[in-house]
């Protein structure tokens, strides 16, 4: 097992501009990413960093702050950084390419935002054959609210990370996947049938 740690839009425009975190707390995930990053650079785990860009967009344009990585990463080690302009880090980017040439075959995803980019890039990244995990403690998003509904950022977050265990990530804490690395093994992952069984015990 070959495993990149793959740092997603951890950009200003998500702590002080106009796409604020919400749950978890933004300091709590912030703080958890850089966690993740000191014990992937101490692990030999590539860190790679992915920053969205929307030029001329009220988010993301490279000429605001809050297109600028955060310090939490900005101040850290990484190997390699790509810049996307779709939810898919894998869209248009040559991740892909770059993660074959090295021989990666697993994928541990933090940063912004758990049902947008982290989501699709997931299910993608295990589409594409990579093992996935997701550090749930490490991420986060915002309330949404459309023509669809409503619903509160902790409520997207918990259904976000349980469907995504139940078929294509690993899902697990910052702390968790710490442990698993200085211990050696793989996080627990679960299937779409285990999970519908679980859930009908509940």
């Amino acid at each position: 097992m070959t495993r990149a740690l793959l740092v997603i839009d951890v950009q200003n425009e998500y702590v002080t501009g106009n796409l604020p975190i919400a749950f978890p707390p933004v300091e709590e995930s912030l703080a958890n990413i850089g966690r993740a990053i000191d014990a992937a650079n101490a692990a030999g785990v590539e860190v790679v960093v992915i920053q969205h860009s929307a030029p001329g967009a009220p988010i993301f344009d490279p000429s605001s702050h809050g297109w600028e990585l955060h310090e939490v990463v900005a101040s850290r080690p990484r190997e390699v950084a790509f810049e996307k302009s779709e939810a898919n880090a894998f869209v248009e980017t040559g991740l892909d390419d770059w993660l074959r040439e090295h021989s990666i075959d697993t994928l541990t995803l933090v940063g912004y935002m758990t049902q947008h980019c982290d989501e699709t890039t997931a299910k993608h990244a295990a589409d594409a054959g990579y093992a996935v995990e997701l550090l749930s403690d490490a991420t986060g998003t915002l309330p949404l609210a459309n023509a669809a509904g409503s619903a509160t950022a902790e409520e997207i977050h918990r259904v976000i990370t349980v469907m995504l265990h139940s078929e294509f990530a690993a899902v697990a804490t910052t702390e968790a996947w710490i442990a698993m690395l200085d211990e050696g093994g793989e996080l627990p992952r679960d299937d779409v049938y285990s999970s519908s069984l679980a859930a009908g015990k509940g």
